[in-house]
């Protein structure tokens, strides 16, 4: 849904009314920068697929333990990917439902949302930007 979106644009900026959201990995990039929505993904999508490639994180033998810090790396993994989320809806919402994709996010974004509450990954401030729509998708 993303790409199909934004494939294209190189420009827009990774703002949502008073939310700002810049990039830093912590490795490559120490000191948060602005970039644009699709530089910010394609940041994001590459620093998952390390994490996931990490076997120190996420051991791909049985038996073999997982990091004491390992919830926190998938709560960030997790904050980042809402970011999307809430660019997404806030920036892109009526070009996905020119595409007749509205049904598809609102899916995705229940289950991911669904998820996310089950396991305490994003904490409640950070769903700020998408609140009033989580409360009409999902009975509390």
């Amino acid at each position: 849904i993303y790409w199909s979106r934004h494939n294209k644009v190189t420009t827009e900026t990774w703002n949502l009314c008073r939310y700002e959201y810049r990039w830093a990995d912590g490795v490559q990039i120490k000191k948060p920068i602005e970039v644009s929505a699709p530089k910010y993904v394609e940041f994001l999508m590459d620093w998952i697929e390390g994490q996931l490639d990490d076997e120190s994180i996420f051991p791909q033998k049985l038996g073999t333990p997982f990091p004491p810090n390992f919830k926190e790396v998938v709560k960030t993994i997790f904050k980042r990917l809402f970011r999307v989320y809430a660019h997404i809806y806030h920036s892109s919402f009526q070009k996905i439902v020119s595409l007749k994709e509205e049904a598809h996010l609102n899916t995705c974004f229940k289950h991911f949302i669904l998820f996310t509450t089950e396991f305490g990954l994003i904490d409640k401030k950070e769903l700020a930007p998408l609140q009033e729509l989580i409360e009409s998708i999902i009975p509390y």
